[in-house]
């Protein structure tokens, strides 16, 4: 059976797969600086004989064409970069450029992949079709590797039936997978707020306006647009994660700094919603004898997932891990520049476990602690290869 002879595959190179993400792992790249890691994805492809084209600068898009004939491709992506974290792990591969971590797994995205490609190129004789491997630079910094990519072509020549993508899960037990189909993950905006003011003493405040108490009002007010404009029905977040006033217990300072984050579930909704936010606080500021200069920084889509097509992919994954190993997900407000994919083409994202609490492997992504149960990666790489071919029609 053809379960029987990937997971045969999947075991024999696992080693080699964990050998490949410490590798990784361990020399960890920013976003747009995938240069080291973009040469060792195209160094392994060239052992493959897997021909690839460079893309977005540090991207690299690889094809596999099955033997049997069909027209039909479909896509595999992974992304490549790293975060600004210092990693507190004790690992002998911890990350040896410090101040930089493969904190949310793409380490593991990329060399499950490498797996998956050489899972697929050796039965190239069982399907028909080409199954097109991006891996892709940049998830983590805006305006996103997947959307440059997107904008240089990486969805034609040949176009992709289908785009699949995978991401660690540390709420899920390795050896498990999650998924949900239609919306899943909220688009994302970066907000940046300068209210300015007068400064002054802070006993006579009588002479001043004070920026503070401002921010303090906008903040407030702005998130009776979440409670009150907004459809309960459909979820949306605003958050202010960073808020500076440099003044003292005494000083009312001149203007006073904020950062925040805005993600919803609806495109027509977000756009209102960005209106709507900055016509309030600049309402606000002006009523109270200050101004404010209110940016947003438009980031990433939400993600959906393509319902006939997740259904499948749900089918053929219980088919190779088992019912009690394919989990439902609720919907998460974090965001994914796996997004640009769904909105561009039938796209299905799900989730990869690699929780082990026996082994105190429980940490987050982005935190300096996290780690991954390298089991997952046997599996992980099998069950890619088997969505990819059954996608393929074979």
């Amino acid at each position: 059976m053809l379960i029987d002879k990937i997971k045969s595959l999947a075991g024999e190179i696992e080693s080699e797969v964990v050998a490949n993400r410490r590798h990784i792992h361990a020399h960890p790249e920013l976003s747009f600086e995938e240069y080291k890691t973009a040469a060792f994805v195209k160094m392994q492809l060239d052992k493959l004989g897997i021909p690839y084209q460079e893309m977005a600068n540090t991207g690299v898009v690889g094809l596999i064409k099955g033997e049997k004939s069909s027209e039909k491709t479909i896509a595999l992506r992974a992304d490549m970069d790293a975060l600004p974290i210092v990693e507190a792990s004790d690992v002998d591969y911890k990350s040896k450029n410090i101040g930089v971590m493969h904190a949310c797994g793409h380490d593991v995205h990329t060399s499950s992949l490498l797996g998956t490609a050489k899972i697929l190129n050796e039965l190239k004789a069982a399907f028909g079709g080409t199954i097109k491997l991006i891996f892709q630079p940049a998830e983590e910094r805006l305006p996103g590797g997947a959307n440059l990519m997107i904008k240089e072509g990486v969805l034609e020549n040949p176009k992709p039936s289908a785009v699949l993508g995978q991401h660690v899960m540390p709420l899920i037990d390795a050896g498990k997978i999650g998924i949900r189909s239609g919306k899943y993950m909220a688009s994302t905006d970066e907000i940046y707020v300068t209210i300015k003011g007068k400064g002054g003493h802070g006993a006579q405040p009588q002479q001043n306006i004070d920026p503070v108490v401002i921010m303090a009002q906008m903040i407030t007010a702005l998130q009776t647009i979440i409670s009150r404009s907004s459809d309960p029905r459909s979820p949306s977040v605003l958050s202010f994660g960073k808020v500076m006033a440099n003044g003292a217990t005494n000083v009312i300072p001149n203007e006073v700094y904020l950062e925040g984050t805005f993600r919803t579930l609806n495109e027509k909704w977000r756009a209102e919603a960005h209106i709507k936010m900055k016509k309030l606080a600049e309402s606000i500021a002006e009523g109270m004898g200050g101004s404010v200069d209110f940016r947003i920084e438009k980031g990433y889509p939400f993600l959906v997932n393509e319902e006939k097509l997740t259904a499948r992919v749900k089918e053929d994954a219980i088919a190779y891990l088992g019912a009690e190993n394919v989990l439902d997900l609720d919907i998460w407000m974090a965001a994914e520049d796996f997004a640009y994919f769904s909105q561009a083409a039938d796209a299905c994202f799900y989730r990869l476990g690699t929780r082990n609490e026996a082994r105190g492997i429980t940490s987050s992504v982005h935190t300096p602690t996290f780690d991954i149960e390298e089991k997952a990666l046997g599996m992980s790489t099998g069950l890619m290869a088997y969505l990819a071919i059954k996608e393929l029609g074979n």
